[in-house]
């Protein structure tokens, strides 16, 4: 008879939900990518509009070009307080992930333990099945034995 484990079932279930985490923790990691994009261009944005601003000889730009720095810094600014809370949420899925791979760690541990008493108690089975073979073949060779004894005398 083959090895059947018997929480089988909910070992699947914690899989499949630990692959589950795996592809949110994957999204909050796009998502912190996004924002980190969203971050870099607009400091590339920046960059630019100080190089435009220092290199324009038109001084009645000037108040235009603060007034839209200043829009980016701000912008910078919520962009840099959403990557803070993308970094967390992304935090809190990865400890949830490794809860969940704990979690199939313990069923996968017990499973091989289950696997190897499986083992053993067959081994011990075909053991005590060979012994009593072994028993009857020696009781039959005695008895066979005795049966020859009388003829020879």
């Amino acid at each position: 008879m083959p090895f059947r484990y018997r929480l089988q079932k909910v070992l699947d279930f914690r899989v499949r939900k630990k692959e589950e985490q795996l592809r949110e923790v994957q999204k909050a990691k796009n998502e912190v990518d996004r924002i980190q994009g969203l971050i870099d261009e607009n400091n590339n944005e920046i960059k630019s509009v100080i190089k435009i601003m220092h290199s324009t000889p038109d001084y009645r730009l000037i108040d235009s070009y603060d007034k839209y720095l200043k829009h980016l810094y701000v912008k910078g600014d919520e962009l840099e307080k959403q990557k803070l809370e993308a970094e967390r949420i992304l935090q809190d899925e990865k400890n949830k992930l490794i809860e969940k791979e704990k979690e199939v760690k313990v069923l996968e541990k017990h499973k091989e333990k289950a696997r190897e008493t499986y083992i053993e108690e067959e081994k011990q089975a075909e053991n005590k099945q060979l012994s009593e073979v072994a028993i009857q073949k020696y009781f039959e060779r005695t008895k066979m034995k005795k049966e020859e004894e009388p003829e020879d005398t």
